[in-house]
């Protein structure tokens, strides 16, 4: 049984019209479902840069294959995702189109989303874009940990589709436990560390050697600060060390000015600047 195909450009339409009722310009249709045969699926997914139609590919699909892939990309078009959706995930994730791979894969993530974030079927659709991974995280053993760690200690709208949220959610608990640790190295209590880390949650994605480290040592050993300065204010990590907290810190020094970390680093260049000549 050949699959059925949901396609939408008119030049492919038109193809299959016959020559007594070819219209010049037919009008636009936004689904056509129809059989097709194994060169169409071809063409198809490879104008979705799927899979290389090129005859001296030796790796050519079968047209069992196809129709596994088609099954993954009818499924996520149910879920609301475009044909450019699914060409960006093919660029960025190819193996989501692997042959080996079935929408029951995957459901249990969008079960997820829906289910235990509360995301729409829109932000479903947004938190997947911006992290694919989010597709092979197992729900029992990463994602739903993950989440009721978030929610813990405070942190709300997770359902957003934005970059923060959906890498935040992809996060292990053995990560962010890294994290704790390191701030509670440097000074933090347990219980400092969380806060910390709710009122900055991209810290959970920093890295320690090529961050936080570094960025502590110049508060300490750089500019004579205490960590107590920076418990209260924790996104000093955000912060660019050589582009922001170097010039800054040294422009305020050469004028004998001593600021809190927020001020010296929130406002933009073109205050900070005017404000301390």
């Amino acid at each position: 049984m050949l699959t059925s195909l949901h396609i939408t450009t008119r030049a492919f339409c038109s193809r299959f019209q016959t020559s007594s009722h070819r219209s010049p310009s037919p009008p636009p249709l936004s689904t056509l479902r129809f059989h097709t045969a194994y060169r169409e699926k071809l063409s198809y997914l490879t104008s979705l840069g799927i899979v290389n139609s090129n005859p001296r590919n030796p790796n050519v699909p079968s047209h069992k294959c196809l129709d596994q892939i088609l099954d993954i990309i009818n499924y996520l078009k149910s879920k609301g995702f475009s044909e450019s959706d699914i060409t960006k995930l093919a660029s960025v994730y190819p193996k989501l189109f692997s042959s080996s791979l079935e929408p029951s894969d995957i459901e249990p993530v969008f079960t997820f989303l829906a289910r235990d974030v509360a995301a729409t079927g829109t932000e479903s659709r947004g938190l997947i874009l911006c992290c694919p991974d989010l597709l092979f995280s197992n729900v029992e053993y990463c994602l739903r940990p993950t989440l009721t760690f978030l929610k813990a200690i405070g942190l709300e709208k997770l359902n957003s589709p934005t970059n923060l949220n959906a890498r935040l959610l992809n996060t292990r608990i053995s990560k962010i436990e890294t994290k704790i640790e390191f701030l509670k190295s440097i000074g933090f209590t347990r219980e400092e560390s969380l806060k910390a880390c709710a009122r900055l949650p991209a810290i959970f994605g920093y890295s320690i050697d090529n961050n936080l480290q570094p960025k502590v040592g110049y508060l300490i050993g750089g500019m004579q600060r205490s960590i107590d300065e920076l418990k209260e204010f924790p996104q000093y990590f955000a912060f660019s060390l050589t582009r922001r907290i170097v010039p800054r810190y040294m422009h305020l020094r050469q004028r004998g000015i001593h600021i809190t970390l927020k001020r010296m680093l929130m406002s933009c260049d073109q205050k900070f600047y005017a404000k301390w000549k």
